[in-house]
């Protein structure tokens, strides 16, 4: 990695929380495995419709607890309107659809509670070389939500999508926190897991960019469109080693 680096800023959702897995994914993984029928193609426009509806629907205060839960609720009423009968009479693999939606919500939060308790160490030894931020394409509440997932002292800048009125990978948004913290895109890093968001605004934007992505993922997609990314990792530890 050239330097000077200065300045790293993060995705949020499948960074953070996770090993580069974003929420779509991991969601249709919980309710496939609570028993639902449902190709990834058929769940994807389903969880995207539950996913917009909550932005700026959720008070900012709204913590990561209460906004998952709101994103289930959300799903569940999308996936009462697919056609599987088994979820019409109110159960999934011989289990209470309001019980599901409880276990989808907790299985989340416990994933990505052991997610933040293994990156936390990573991100306060970076902050100590580094200004660390977060850019995310998010709901209106992106500090509290950080806020109550430990993770806010932490950083110096958290870029709401909702709030400054711009998505990834839109320039601006990324400039919100050039300009917020003074940082300049040559001597930043982006550090995301989505290559249609976070890599191709990390180019638009001048910024390098690493690519956190679970390993199967990062070999499909180089064997699908060459090397997809100049930097790559599968957990946030990996950049210790490129960074030093």
């Amino acid at each position: 990695m050239r330097a000077p680096i200065e300045t790293l800023l993060f995705d949020f959702g499948g960074t953070l929380d996770a090993d580069g897995v974003a929420w779509k994914e991991r969601f249709y993984r919980y309710y496939s495995d609570e028993g639902l029928d449902l190709t990834a193609d058929t769940f994807e426009p389903r969880f995207f419709a539950a996913d917009n509806s909550l932005v700026g629907s959720l008070p900012p205060t709204t913590n990561l607890s209460e906004t998952v839960c709101a994103l289930v609720a959300n799903l569940e009423s999308e996936l009462a309107h697919q056609s599987a009968p088994t979820d019409k009479a109110g159960v999934a693999g011989g289990r209470n659809i309001g019980d599901r939606s409880v276990r989808v919500a907790s299985r989340y939060l416990s994933e990505a509670t052991a997610a933040f308790a293994r990156n936390r160490p990573i991100l306060e030894v970076l902050r100590a070389r580094y200004r660390l931020g977060i850019v995310s394409n998010f709901y209106g509440n992106l500090e509290a939500v950080c806020q109550s997932a430990g993770l806010a002292s932490l950083f110096a800048v958290m870029i709401d999508s909702h709030c400054v009125g711009a998505q990834k990978p839109d320039p601006a948004i990324y400039h919100a926190a050039f300009e917020t913290i003074r940082a300049t895109p040559g001597t930043t890093v982006f550090v995301g897991d989505s290559l249609r968001r976070d890599r191709e605004g990390a180019r638009r934007t001048g910024m390098r960019f690493i690519w956190i992505a679970p390993h199967d993922v990062q070999i499909a997609e180089a064997q699908a469109h060459g090397e997809p990314a100049e930097h790559t990792i599968t957990e946030l530890g990996g950049l210790l080693k490129i960074l030093t």
